[in-house]
Protein backbone atom coordinates (compact mmCIF):
# COMPACT_ATOMS: atom_id res chain seq x y z
CA UNK A 1 0.00 0.00 0.00
CA UNK A 2 1.23 3.49 -0.77
CA UNK A 3 1.07 6.14 1.92
CA UNK A 4 0.29 9.14 -0.27
CA UNK A 5 -2.58 10.43 -2.36
CA UNK A 6 -2.40 10.09 -6.17
CA UNK A 7 -4.24 12.34 -8.63
CA UNK A 8 -4.40 11.51 -12.34
CA UNK A 9 -5.48 14.39 -14.55
CA UNK A 10 -6.24 14.69 -18.25
CA UNK A 11 -4.83 17.52 -20.35
CA UNK A 12 -7.04 18.69 -23.23
CA UNK A 13 -10.31 20.13 -21.95
CA UNK A 14 -9.15 19.66 -18.37
CA UNK A 15 -5.85 21.39 -17.58
CA UNK A 16 -6.45 23.65 -20.55
CA UNK A 17 -9.25 24.61 -22.89
CA UNK A 18 -9.72 21.93 -25.56
CA UNK A 19 -8.07 23.29 -28.72
CA UNK A 20 -6.63 19.97 -29.95
CA UNK A 21 -4.08 19.69 -31.52
CA UNK A 22 -3.10 23.12 -30.18
CA UNK A 23 -3.02 23.96 -26.47
CA UNK A 24 -5.82 26.15 -25.13
CA UNK A 25 -6.03 28.63 -22.28
CA UNK A 26 -4.99 27.33 -18.85
CA UNK A 27 -7.58 26.15 -16.32
CA UNK A 28 -6.01 28.14 -13.48
CA UNK A 29 -8.46 26.88 -10.87
CA UNK A 30 -7.45 23.26 -11.51
CA UNK A 31 -3.76 24.10 -11.90
CA UNK A 32 -3.76 25.90 -8.54
CA UNK A 33 -5.59 22.97 -6.92
CA UNK A 34 -2.97 20.51 -8.22
CA UNK A 35 -0.06 22.72 -7.14
CA UNK A 36 -1.55 22.97 -3.65
CA UNK A 37 -2.07 19.19 -3.47
CA UNK A 38 1.54 18.67 -4.58
CA UNK A 39 2.73 20.83 -1.65
CA UNK A 40 0.97 18.40 0.71
CA UNK A 41 2.75 15.37 -0.75
CA UNK A 42 0.21 14.29 -3.35
CA UNK A 43 1.72 12.57 -6.39
CA UNK A 44 0.49 13.78 -9.78
CA UNK A 45 0.07 11.81 -13.00
CA UNK A 46 -0.59 13.41 -16.37
CA UNK A 47 -3.07 11.04 -18.01
CA UNK A 48 -3.67 12.02 -21.63
CA UNK A 49 -4.15 10.60 -25.12
CA UNK A 50 -1.36 12.84 -26.41
CA UNK A 51 1.83 11.14 -27.49
CA UNK A 52 5.13 11.96 -29.15
CA UNK A 53 5.81 15.60 -29.93
CA UNK A 54 2.31 16.71 -28.86
CA UNK A 55 2.84 15.06 -25.47
CA UNK A 56 6.24 16.75 -25.07
CA UNK A 57 4.60 20.12 -25.83
CA UNK A 58 1.90 19.44 -23.21
CA UNK A 59 4.45 18.47 -20.54
CA UNK A 60 6.53 21.58 -21.33
CA UNK A 61 3.37 23.74 -21.15
CA UNK A 62 2.54 22.24 -17.74
CA UNK A 63 6.06 23.00 -16.52
CA UNK A 64 5.57 26.63 -17.55
CA UNK A 65 2.37 26.63 -15.45
CA UNK A 66 4.36 25.37 -12.45
CA UNK A 67 3.14 21.76 -12.65
CA UNK A 68 5.63 18.92 -12.37
CA UNK A 69 4.26 15.42 -12.76
CA UNK A 70 5.56 12.31 -11.00
CA UNK A 71 4.53 10.19 -14.00
CA UNK A 72 3.18 10.77 -17.50
CA UNK A 73 0.81 8.16 -18.99
CA UNK A 74 2.27 5.52 -16.67
CA UNK A 75 1.74 4.42 -13.12
CA UNK A 76 4.06 5.64 -10.40
CA UNK A 77 7.15 3.48 -9.78
CA UNK A 78 5.84 2.68 -6.28
CA UNK A 79 2.57 1.38 -7.76
CA UNK A 80 4.37 -0.64 -10.44
CA UNK A 81 6.43 -2.29 -7.70
CA UNK A 82 3.34 -2.90 -5.56
CA UNK A 83 1.41 -4.63 -8.38
CA UNK A 84 4.41 -6.26 -10.04
CA UNK A 85 3.98 -4.41 -13.32
CA UNK A 86 2.61 -1.33 -15.04
CA UNK A 87 -1.07 -2.17 -15.35
CA UNK A 88 -3.01 -0.63 -18.23
CA UNK A 89 -5.24 1.30 -15.86
CA UNK A 90 -3.60 4.22 -14.14
CA UNK A 91 -3.91 3.73 -10.38
CA UNK A 92 -5.04 6.91 -8.61
CA UNK A 93 -7.19 8.09 -5.73
CA UNK A 94 -8.67 10.89 -7.79
CA UNK A 95 -9.25 11.10 -11.56
CA UNK A 96 -9.86 14.50 -13.15
CA UNK A 97 -11.14 14.43 -16.73
CA UNK A 98 -13.39 16.54 -18.94
CA UNK A 99 -15.31 13.42 -19.96
CA UNK A 100 -16.28 12.63 -16.37
CA UNK A 101 -19.93 11.72 -16.06
CA UNK A 102 -21.82 14.76 -14.80
CA UNK A 103 -25.02 12.82 -14.21
CA UNK A 104 -24.02 11.75 -10.71
CA UNK A 105 -23.40 13.99 -7.75
CA UNK A 106 -19.69 13.53 -7.26
CA UNK A 107 -17.69 12.97 -5.21
CA UNK A 108 -19.82 10.12 -3.92
CA UNK A 109 -19.92 9.84 -0.13
CA UNK A 110 -20.83 6.45 1.28
CA UNK A 111 -23.96 6.52 3.37
CA UNK A 112 -25.49 9.64 1.85
CA UNK A 113 -28.85 9.35 0.14
CA UNK A 114 -28.68 9.53 -3.61
CA UNK A 115 -31.78 10.59 -5.50
CA UNK A 116 -32.52 9.02 -8.82
CA UNK A 117 -31.75 11.68 -11.39
CA UNK A 118 -32.39 9.69 -14.56
CA UNK A 119 -35.78 9.66 -16.19
CA UNK A 120 -37.62 6.36 -16.34
CA UNK A 121 -39.43 7.41 -19.51
CA UNK A 122 -38.26 6.30 -22.91
CA UNK A 123 -38.35 8.64 -25.86
CA UNK A 124 -39.35 7.21 -29.21
CA UNK A 125 -37.32 8.31 -32.18
CA UNK A 126 -39.23 8.11 -35.45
Amino acid sequence: MVDFKVIATDFDGTLCENKWPEIGAPNTKLINYLKTEKKFGTKLILWTCREGYKLEKAVDWCRLQGLKFDAVNHNLPEVIELYGGDTRKISADEYIDDKMCAQFELPFRFGEDIERSMTTEFVSVS
